[in-house]
């Protein structure tokens, strides 16, 4: 097929990362994939935001840049014309923004179907974290989009809950959770070789990959080293950057494990694998309860005895007992239970991290398994009504 992949994004993180290894996934199977982007949205490092748009975010009110944004539908609008009129593609896929409209508008005007990938309520998260300004706008933009795509492709069912809220018909949601490219992960170091490649002790290592925020919960992770420190030989291994990594490193020195915790700031994509192949236990503090976390599939894929929320989210994916332990995150002291748990016994550690590792190929949670639910999609015949 010829898909035109529609898109908004400026920075590199985890956003690029689903957009690249689908496109990849897509390109593998034979067909032909076009980006319509801003430019040099792919030449910027991994982990950076776009400059300038960061410096006009500082320099004007909140308002002003919403209504630039909304602005911005004029130049998306015409780069996808053209690319539709060039391309001739059999459907646009677009990965859903507030205010970004240009897709719809194409879509009405060509007669080309639309896929709209859907990984968060932006209305509802940028209203709540980032202080958005013209709710009545970014609550009808986000409605008119949804309703008006062939199909809305929200990662989670608990997002496809707050879809269908919106007036989508159940009909035209299909969920399709994030997933992981088995092969980027193939041929890393066997777990005690890897835990001496990044010269780590050679004791139990658990671990984090993310974007360090106070929220994540990391500081219980901090206090459970110091508390166990004297009766088990473990280390921290946490990988990523982010506003809360200083107070974590702070909070280390303070309580004295500074040699237990290991804090990498920003690791390269390609370099996730060699880390992850060191961890015996993988954490997933805190979620937000609609989100298809890419690390757990990440976590999932490298065998790592997972702990993570007891959250409705992460349930579509993994059983408690079964291929990972959830805590109750409404109890402070529960994920460190957990942690605990497994920090004495190798053999659950074992068992869970290959069911986990088994439930990847089971569930299809894999970027090439979501390429094919993308062009089934495509080529089913006509948009279900309602």
């Amino acid at each position: 097929m010829k898909i035109l992949f529609h898109h908004r994004v400026a920075s590199r993180d985890g956003q690029a990362v689903h957009i690249e290894e689908l496109i990849h996934a897509l390109r593998a199977q034979g067909h032909e994939v076009r980006v319509a982007a801003p430019s040099g949205w792919d030449q910027t490092g991994f982990g950076a935001s776009n400059p300038a748009i960061d410096a006009i975010k500082r320099a004007i009110p909140g308002a002003m840049y919403e209504l630039l944004e909304f602005g911005y539908n004029l130049t998306a609008f015409l780069r996808l014309r053209r690319a539709v009129a060039a391309f001739r593609p059999d459907v646009i896929y677009e990965r859903f923004s507030l205010f970004l409209l240009a897709g719809i508008w194409v879509r009405r005007l060509s007669g080309v179907r639309l896929l709209l990938e859907i990984n968060a309520p932006l209305f509802e998260e940028r209203a709540r974290n980032d202080g958005l300004k013209l709710h009545a706008l970014g609550r009808w933009a986000q409605g008119l989009i949804w309703r008006n795509a062939d199909f809305a492709l929200p990662v989670t069912g608990v997002l496809a809950k707050t879809v269908m809220d919106y007036g989508v018909p159940e009909a035209r949601i299909r969920v399709i959770h994030n997933g992981i490219d088995p092969d980027s992960f193939a041929n890393t170091l066997p777990r005690p070789a890897a835990k001496a490649a990044l010269g780590l002790p050679g004791g139990v290592v658990i671990g984090f990959v993310g974007f360090i925020r106070a929220w994540n919960a990391l500081d219980r992770l901090v206090d459970f080293v110091a508390e166990q420190q004297t009766r088990h030989d473990l280390h921290l291994l946490v990988v990523g950057d982010g506003p809360a990594r200083a107070a974590l490193a702070a909070q280390a020195m303070a309580r004295g494990v500074t040699e237990r915790i290991t804090l990498t700031g920003l690791v390269e994509r390609a370099d996730i694998a060699r880390h992850l192949a060191a961890m015996d236990i993988a954490v997933l503090p805190g979620i937000t309860p609609y989100s298809s976390p890419l690390k757990l599939f990440e976590y999932m894929i490298m065998g790592c005895a997972i702990v993570a929320p007891d959250s409705e989210n992460i349930r579509e994916i993994l059983t408690d007992g079964e291929d990972a332990l959830l805590f109750d995150p409404t109890d402070p002291t529960a994920m460190a239970a957990c942690v605990q748990r497994l920090l004495v016994n190798a053999q659950l550690r074992a068992q869970l991290g290959e069911a986990a590792q088994a439930r990847i190929q089971s569930a299809g949670l894999t970027w090439a398994r979501n390429a094919e639910r993308v062009v089934a999609l495509a080529r089913s015949h006509q948009r279900p009504q309602g």
